[in-house]
């Protein structure tokens, strides 16, 4: 918050800050909301309450739901093969690719692992109640098979040009898997279509959230930096740093991600679990609230379902599963085999959503601060939550959240630059390093978290009305890989290292 007593010239700075988010509000965010999270519900519940059923997550839900069935519980099935294929079981050095298994798994739960997981559980909490994380935990175990799906077909159809770089993802397999198919008109479609809402969604949930929640705690801990000279400098120096590693490309990030990620999770997850040990003896009792809270029907039909949509929202929100994302990272890995990387991509929703994020929710609850009005809201909850046993932990938070944050953005850099590679060419990627740079500057001077967050959340999920489209057409040449795959490893014919 900017101090009451500031000059002229910052009144004006922060005036046309303000004007500026409004425009941004008005003109972009409010328009694209009205279509993606067009209310499919047509009744309400018998107390009269209004039942809101948003058609994106609709979407994700049922395309999760297909991929589960249609590939046999592969979320399942895969699990312990995706492991060993991280552990570089079955990895030959002289494959084809970019980066390794365990860099390309590191960078896309870079791009998830973030403040979604801080700050996205906690808003969850606060509009749909701890009720909100059993969804959450559910839709994640769901996304996995999405997951595995998108990135499969990011391998599969990749292209690699004379100097080793490749570029994958939906807008390729789209366009490239269902010309296969005959339906290249409408593969040409959804892949523009992709391309431009990665592009958007790169600004938006993969940078300015990020950047804007980054600041929003570390400003609380650092007095200097709540002032707008401080804010300025804050700004920019996130978009220097951001702009030493993104310029190296994805084996760059790879690299970055596969130091930052494992050791941010470590030290997150290590201090969420000693305070659900202080709390042992509630643990049970967390569990059964947000089991109970999750099927509660205290509110009416329209409170159940505003829970589970939220959950649902949140966790697609956190994980990405089904809009594609991490098809662009993964598509980028040394194997000669599609179906391996899907089985590594299919831990990403289990290590973000029912993993992290499900220890955020527990120390959320346990801890009451859920419950507690002087808590305050997203991240801040989150912080306070942690206070109450460790209460040197912001300060700890605030780098946490900054490297969260750092992380996700050079993740998300890549996908956009990919995307906009595919629409632009290659000669013009230095002008959406700037775009998006200035967009991470963005991030810190708007204010208002809600603009920022449903921008976000508008151009993330947006991508899935593509993805999952073209993904389900595609189906069939999955499950063919699939059954393929799994009959030459039951076979013994991929030797082991």
């Amino acid at each position: 918050m900017i101090p009451a007593m500031q000059t002229d010239a910052a009144a004006d700075s922060g005036s046309i800050f303000s004007l500026a988010e409004a425009v941004f509000a008005e003109w972009v965010v409010d328009p694209i909301s009205a279509t993606i999270f067009f209310d499919l519900a047509f009744w309400d519940d018998a107390a009269g309450d209004a039942i809101q059923v948003p058609a994106v997550v609709a979407w994700l839900i049922a395309g999760a739901l297909f991929f589960t069935l249609r590939f046999h519980f592969v979320n399942v099935r895969g699990f312990r093969h995706g492991i060993d294929c991280v552990r570089g079981v079955y990895s030959n050095p002289g494959e084809t690719g970019e980066i390794s298994h365990f860099q390309a798994l590191s960078a896309a739960l870079s791009a998830t692992v973030g403040l979604g997981n801080i700050a996205g559980v906690a808003v969850a909490v606060g509009i749909g109640g701890p009720g909100a994380v059993f969804w959450m935990i559910i839709g994640g175990l769901l996304g996995m098979s999405s997951k595995f799906a998108e990135c499969t077909l990011g391998q599969k159809y990749r292209t690699i040009d004379a100097n080793g770089h490749v570029t994958g993802g939906p807008m390729i397999y789209l366009r490239d898997g269902l010309a296969e198919r005959g339906m290249a008109g409408l593969g040409r479609v959804l892949s523009v279509v992709f391309a431009v809402m990665c592009i958007g969604a790169s600004f938006g949930g993969g940078n300015m959230f990020q950047s804007n929640q980054a600041y929003e705690l570390v400003q609380q801990e650092v007095s200097f930096l709540a002032t707008d000279g401080g804010m300025v400098i804050f700004g920019l120096l996130l978009v220097l740093f951001a702009g030493l590693v993104i310029i190296g490309g994805i084996r760059r990030i790879g690299e970055v991600a596969s130091f930052l990620v494992p050791g941010m999770c470590a030290l997150y997850m290590i201090s969420g679990l000693l305070i659900l040990l202080t709390h042992a003896s509630s643990v049970p009792g967390a569990v059964g609230v947000i089991v109970g809270d999750a099927f509660h029907f205290e509110a009416g039909l329209g409170g159940f379902v505003g829970t589970l949509i939220q959950g649902f929202r949140r966790a697609a929100f956190s994980n990405e599963a089904g809009v594609g994302s991490a098809a662009i990272a993964h598509s980028a890995a040394r194997t000669e085999e599609p179906i391996r990387e899907g089985m590594v991509a299919l831990l990403e929703p289990f290590i973000d959503t029912v993993l992290v994020c499900s220890t955020t929710a527990l120390v959320i609850v346990v801890t009451g601060t859920w419950n507690d009005p002087e808590a305050g809201a997203g991240i801040a909850m989150t912080a306070s939550a942690f206070a109450t046993v460790f209460p040197w932990f912001p300060k700890i938070l605030t780098v946490v959240a900054v490297l969260f944050a750092f992380s996700t953005m050079i993740s998300w850099s890549y996908y956009g630059e990919r995307s906009w590679k595919y629409l632009f060419g290659e000669r013009s990627i230095l002008a959406y390093q700037v775009v998006f740079l200035t967009f991470t500057f963005g991030g810190v001077v708007f204010r208002d978290a809600t603009v920022v967050l449903d921008f976000g959340d508008l151009m993330i999920l947006g991508m899935a009305f593509p993805n999952i489209a073209g993904v389900v057409l595609l189906a069939p040449i999955v499950k063919a890989e699939l059954d393929r795959y799994l009959e030459k490893l039951a076979a013994g014919e991929f030797p082991r290292h």
